[in-house]
């Protein structure tokens, strides 16, 4: 009984640390991949190739009308003081005019260092074999992957990865 006692003790202290562990990829260390984005305007196309080096860069993959993607989006809002040095490139590969209502809800027109977008051709996933949303890939400035992650990931463990 005991020894159930103190497993249960270690556990629930590793699970109170709020930290989502990383998804292995492969790709850590590799620059960030060439793929296109169709942006919330309708007529603007970015190629991520074109995405300049120098601050971090995230690529946070959602659906529209996934609770966990806008309980992050909620969360990188709420924190986008300390969040305003890293890129966040939005993106889904749902029909456009949803991607678009989540950019609406949001009000991501408000965040400069906010893109917003569809994966037109469903790189992303097929690149991550992204298994679910939300996705997160974080880039260092030197645009070279240091984790990704599934799952909800708090703004703190976002600037730690992005700077670390």
């Amino acid at each position: 009984m005991k020894r159930i006692i103190l497993a249960l003790s270690v556990l629930s202290m590793f699970g109170c640390n709020n930290r989502l562990p990383s998804v292995k990829t492969g790709f850590e260390g590799k620059p960030l991949p060439e793929f296109n984005l169709l942006l919330n305007d309708s007529t603007t196309y970015i190629n991520t190739a074109n995405i300049p080096a120098g601050k971090p860069v995230v690529l946070f993959y959602f659906s529209p009308e996934c609770p966990y993607c806008r309980a992050q989006m909620d969360g990188i809002i709420k924190d986008m003081t300390t969040l305003k040095d890293i890129r966040f490139y939005i993106f889904t590969s749902w029909p456009f005019p949803e991607m678009k209502a989540f950019y609406k809800h949001f009000q991501l027109n408000k965040y400069p260092n906010i893109s917003v977008g569809v994966d037109y051709a469903d790189f992303f996933a097929g690149h991550f074999k992204a298994t679910g949303v939300p996705y997160m890939a974080i880039y260092q400035k030197d645009k070279k992957l240091n984790k990704a992650f599934l799952g909800n990931v708090n703004s703190k463990q976002i600037i730690e990865v992005a700077q670390n």
